[in-house]
């Protein structure tokens, strides 16, 4: 058929459709097609399944090419505060269509005083972070990531953390410009010289000098360091970043915290642990009723081995019962508390020991053993309570404490109440010193924790691990791996150790990246709210998930940064003591038995 002269004995007509059907069957056999649908319809004759044409979609599904990232879209959204955030939509080609596989955002925080009365400001710094998050995504953004496969997380987030860090030092630069110009703007003269120095102190000034500084206070307090400023659109890395993540989880067919178990051990886990949930009793901070200032949150810590839905009741059962101990004791009768943002009753006190006295009188009417069963944590944010001007913090209205003070009540109350296992933020990050004081005064029966983006001080024994803006999920990952020991090569700890970033487990955290980054614990806030109940009622489907898959393991015991050898032996006291109780009821039964006839 193929003959030169065959091919030329044919009209123009009939020679236009062969050459056709030569094209079309070689297009054909570079592809394999034959094959395929010959294995196609051998296997579909042997299943001879009830959807046919389903089962040859789904076979031939297979076979298409890796899915590509086609697009981004960037968009601003409002967040469970009312705040502009940013959404990144990935489009993917698959299968030769393009397809919105998947959105995400991240958590921002743009300083302690974002929610403060002078909000303006903030509102317009928001906004400007906001837009250049918007205008990175939709174009540099797009650009540099069209093409790729969303399953290869680890060069997509590289590819983010160096135009980040671009971008970075671009803006450094120009604040330092900004700055040198204020300088030499304001240090010269109109004729260019520079301002005439001011003259010596005399002998006399130089006393009263001396003696304002022995009126002042006796220990000079550590300056504190500036806080460094959110890159402008630095949102948007960590928006982009997780939505790959999810989009790479979502075409592999296969869950978010699977995924991310897979990028941190290279292979699927067989076994996954659900973290142990601290969960917020209340607030009594700032923003409290009462006098006290000090305690910005009261943590429940359970004990190990404990389901989500065992977590979640019990604490239920506490809080009403604080309630009810409150209500009791106030003259004005049943009040509705006001919730705190971490989804927990804000409550009154006037002293520090007031929160941690009813936590442990409402778990002895319900039978909890405080101490044994259940752990507190305080997160203190002490930051937040300095007063510059006195260079002492304000624990209570009207009173203030230096930090050696503070370290006394911090240590009072320790000594106090054996189930207060962990601090957070209990000084400024600045006060070295009392941070090291109290650390080597509790090694083993409290431990302190550091949340913040700055490089946390020297005593500190944990972090508390964030997703927010440029953190990419690579950087979780890696920050996971070297708090658990796993390896990394050395071009990762080099990269990491050039970006500085100071990942600090928060309610920022999602329960699949918890889950997936193997975290021993997890702290989502509170049991009221929409948004906080949407995260347990995720942790409790994954637990349900992977107990359906044999695939679930339980924490045994608490572990690090907690005071996992103080916590162990407490336990072990308790249950002891459980069963010497146990034992001596069932002598006293048996007693009461035996005497049962003669009686009668």
């Amino acid at each position: 058929m193929s003959h030169p002269g065959f091919v030329s004995r044919l009209n123009d007509q009939d020679r236009e459709l062969y050459e056709k059907k030569v094209a079309v069957a070689g297009f054909y056999r570079q592809n394999r097609i034959p094959e395929e649908m010959e294995k196609a319809l051998n296997r579909l004759f042997f299943k001879q399944p009830e959807d046919v044409h389903g089962y040859l979609a789904s076979y031939f599904t297979k076979l298409s090419a890796a899915p590509r990232i086609n697009r981004l879209n960037g968009r601003k959204v409002y967040d469970t505060r009312g705040q502009l955030s940013v959404e990144v939509e990935v489009f993917c080609i698959i299968c030769n269509e393009e397809q919105n596989v998947c959105s995400a955002s991240v958590s921002s925080c743009f300083g302690s005083n974002e929610y403060s009365v002078d909000w303006k400001p903030n509102c317009q710094e928001r906004a400007e972070h906001v837009k250049t998050a918007i205008e990175w995504i939709n174009e540099p953004l797009n650009d540099m990531l069209k093409g790729y496969n969303p399953c290869d997380q680890s060069q997509i987030d590289h590819l983010l953390s160096k135009f980040f860090m671009t971008q970075y030092l671009e803006w450094k630069d120009i604040l330092q410009r900004k700055e040198e110009e204020k300088i030499y703007g304001s240090g010269e003269s109109d004729d260019g010289c520079p301002p005439p120095t001011a003259a010596a102190p005399t002998k006399e000034k130089r006393g009263d000098s001396r003696a304002k500084k022995t009126t002042s206070i006796e220990k000079a307090l550590p300056p504190t360091e500036p806080t460094e400023p959110v890159v402008p659109g630095s949102l948007g890395i960590g928006s982009v970043s997780l939505a790959v993540a999810k989009a790479g989880a979502k075409v592999q067919g296969i869950p978010l915290y699977k995924h991310i178990a897979s990028l941190k051990t290279q292979e699927t886990p067989a076994q996954l642990h659900i973290p142990i949930c601290l969960v917020t009793l209340m607030s009594c901070g700032k923003g409290s009723p009462g006098k006290l200032r000090l305690m910005e949150e009261v943590i429940l810590i359970p004990k190990a081995g404990q389901s989500v839905t065992e977590i979640i009741t019990m604490t239920f059962e506490l809080q009403k019962e604080m309630m009810k101990i409150m209500n009791a004791s106030t003259k004005a009768g049943v009040t509705q508390a006001v919730m705190h943002d971490s989804g927990a009753p804000i409550l009154g006190f006037e002293r520090a020991e007031q929160p941690l006295e009813l936590v442990a009188e409402a778990s002895a009417n319900l039978g909890l053993a405080l101490g044994a069963e259940i752990y507190l944590a305080v997160n203190c944010a002490a930051a937040e309570l300095m007063d510059h001007s006195k260079g002492k913090y304000e624990v209570a209205t009207g009173m203030f404490k230096s930090p050696d003070e503070l370290l006394d009540l911090y240590q009072s109350l320790i000594n106090k109440f054996p189930a207060l296992v962990a601090l957070i933020n209990p000084f400024r990050k600045e006060d070295n010193e009392q941070w090291e004081k109290l650390r080597n005064a509790n090694t083993d029966s409290c431990s302190l924790l550091f949340e913040g983006k700055a490089p946390p001080p020297p005593a500190v024994r944990g972090y508390v691990v964030k997703h927010i803006h440029d953190t990419t999920v690579s950087d979780l990952v890696h920050f996971a791996s070297e708090k658990q020991g796993n390896r990394l090569t050395d071009s990762e700890l080099q990269f990491r150790q050039e970006r500085k970033r100071h990942v600090s487990l928060r309610h920022c955290v999602l329960p699949p990246q918890a889950v997936g980054l193997g975290l021993d614990y997890i702290k989502l806030g509170g049991l009221i709210g929409a948004e906080r109940m949407t995260k347990y009622n995720r942790l409790l489907s994954i637990e349900e998930e992977l107990a359906q898959r044999g695939a679930q393991v339980y924490k045994e015991s608490h572990s690090a940064p907690l005071p996992a050898e103080k916590i162990k032996e407490a336990q072990m006291l308790h249950e002891q003591t459980q069963q010497e109780l146990q034992q001596q009821q069932q002598q006293q039964d048996m007693a009461e038995a035996e005497g049962a006839p003669s009686e009668a």
